[in-house]
């Protein structure tokens, strides 16, 4: 990436966007009949899937089962065509692992998961295109899968990345800006409480620098909130006019 301008002397990024404003996101519920919830999303060209099952009974092994609430069970994969790059394992490699552990956490955290004891919710995502921001498209598609799977959540959570340029906070990162390395950080947050679900940092960033690349994150993510609203709005409609209410 040596010598790509990342952010223009007009502010404009590489893809034309202003430093907190997102790529385009485009989501659907409800794409698979056969889970008990699904989406869809695009975020840019980065496009992931969900599907929810659940509340359920445990599977396998009973001693898993959680007394006082629901067992959280995310899976992540990755297309073999998602990247540029060939790979031989589509999950169960580090990086998948990973990734399953962060939306797991995540998710446990808006979950109602009292309210479901002893019992196992199972939310599985893939990425079928990966162009940038990949967590935060997972948790987004699951978060409408979640949703549309009738599971009592705490709030929506969204998450979306975020960058440091030349002194400037970048928003919802595409795959050009995080190959470029510099300091990037995923955010889950539930929005209408302000708090975080999930917070990572992937490279060092002075502290004096923090607060503005966290609420470029924070920012964003609630704007990502007023998107998923809407799908969830329009999904519900749509219901209500197919059941004929």
């Amino acid at each position: 990436m040596a010598g790509l301008e990342l952010l223009s002397d007009q502010g404009y990024r590489v893809d034309g966007r202003r430093a907190g404003e997102l790529r385009k996101i485009q989501a659907r519920m409800g794409v698979f009949a056969q889970a008990d919830g699904s989406a869809y999303i695009e975020q840019g060209n980065t496009k992931a899937l969900a599907v929810v099952y659940g509340p359920h009974e445990i599977r396998g092994s009973r001693a898993r089962a959680l007394p006082d609430r629901a067992l959280v069970n995310c899976q992540y994969s990755s297309a073999t065509f998602s990247t540029g790059e060939r790979k031989r394992r589509p999950h169960g490699d580090r990086k998948s692992c990973e990734m399953g552990l962060q939306l797991r956490q995540t998710f446990e955290a808006a979950i109602l998961t009292k309210l479901h004891p002893r019992s196992q919710i199972d939310i599985y995502v893939q990425v079928l295109q990966a162009d940038g921001g990949t967590y935060a498209a997972c948790v987004n598609a699951a978060t409408l899968a979640v949703l549309d799977a009738g599971i009592p959540m705490r709030d929506f959570v969204c998450a979306c990345s975020a960058g440091f340029v030349d002194g400037t906070a970048l928003a919802d990162l595409s795959h050009v800006e995080e190959a470029a390395g510099g300091p990037q950080l995923a955010l889950a947050l539930l929005p209408a409480a302000g708090q975080i679900a999930l917070l990572e940092m992937d490279a060092r960033l002075h502290e004096d620098h923090l607060e503005r690349v966290l609420e470029a994150a924070a920012q964003a993510a609630r704007d990502v909130h007023t998107l998923l609203d809407h799908v969830v709005r329009q999904h519900v409609r749509e219901a209500s006019i197919l059941l004929g209410d």
